[in-house]
């Protein structure tokens, strides 16, 4: 059996043996003496990554899992560094996670494979642009509009496009008017942002946005009222009927809304419209 130094890697030969009866090794090269000691670290890596990616809890463990929290104690200090994507995607999905206070991470998905995650106190344009930065520029990029994210595509990503994730918009739209509005306005625009789901073609998205800039007409005499607030300033008194309503002229005004419909992309398959695939995949598992 060859027996490497555990100081210069040269090879070393027996040097008789411990009290305790262990065989003693020495090293010619730096004039060492060591004995072999029993490292488990690799079986014990193996059982943390077979039990990370099963669905073994550690509550069914024998101890309810204390012994293997204590064996895999310093393997939670490993942080898998992701590997650099030098392939283009067509479409890719981005979308950050929390999993406390201030741990945020930001995922980039294909749809079949994590290509890159990021781990930052919160979502800016910064952490965005680290993430992307190992990643090879897509054609599009669907996104729920996380903070940020269209700054960092302006720098890094500069000619991939972007579209809003659609169940995102709408249900931004439902909290400003909530689930179940009382004005006539505020019924007639959640309704208009739930047809968003029916939009097919770009004749249907044509429609829409004009039912959407009718909408504005009909109650501009509603909308238009004020309130005096507590500190005796104006404010709009139907606020969040308008932020509902501009951030979706927002998202039309970037053509951010209905870039799936766009038929100067040329894609392998259809353009997604929904963050589906990253929220009910690979966050669905984080949030367990």
């Amino acid at each position: 059996m060859l027996v490497r130094c555990i100081n210069c890697g040269f090879s070393c030969q027996k040097y008789g043996k411990t009290k305790a009866g262990s065989q003693r090794w020495h090293c010619k090269q730096c004039n060492i003496t060591f004995t072999q000691t029993i490292d488990n670290t690799t079986k014990c890596f193996h059982r943390f990554l077979n039990w990370l990616f099963s669905k073994e809890t550690q509550q069914d463990m024998p101890g309810q899992g204390r012994t293997f929290r204590r064996q895999i104690a310093d393997f939670w200090q490993i942080w898998p560094m992701p590997p650099k994507i030098e392939t283009s995607r067509d479409v890719v999905f981005v979308d950050g996670i929390y999993l406390a206070k201030k741990a945020c991470i930001l995922i980039c998905y294909d749809g079949e494979y994590v290509l890159g995650w990021y781990l930052c106190r919160s979502e800016q344009s910064r952490s965005w642009q680290a993430l992307m930065q190992r990643i090879a520029t897509p054609i599009v990029v669907v996104s729920d509009g996380g903070p940020g994210l269209r700054k960092a595509l302006k720098k890094v990503w500069r000619t991939a496009k972007l579209q809003r994730c659609i169940v995102h918009a709408v249900w931004q739209v439902h909290r400003y008017t909530t689930r179940r509005p009382k004005t006539l306005a505020g019924i007639m625009l959640k309704d208009l942002a739930s047809d968003l789901y029916n939009v097919k073609t770009q004749e249907d998205a044509k429609i829409w946005i004009q039912r959407l800039f009718n909408w504005r007409v009909t109650f501009k005499e509603f909308l238009n009222e004020m309130t005096r607030d507590s500190n005796d300033n104006l404010r709009a008194t139907h606020e969040r009927l308008l932020k509902a309503y501009n951030s979706l002229v927002v998202l039309i005004n970037t053509e951010t809304m209905f870039r799936y419909l766009d038929e100067t992309l040329v894609l392998d398959k259809e353009c997604p419209r929904t963050n589906n695939p990253i929220e009910g995949g690979v966050n669905a598992q984080l949030r367990r």
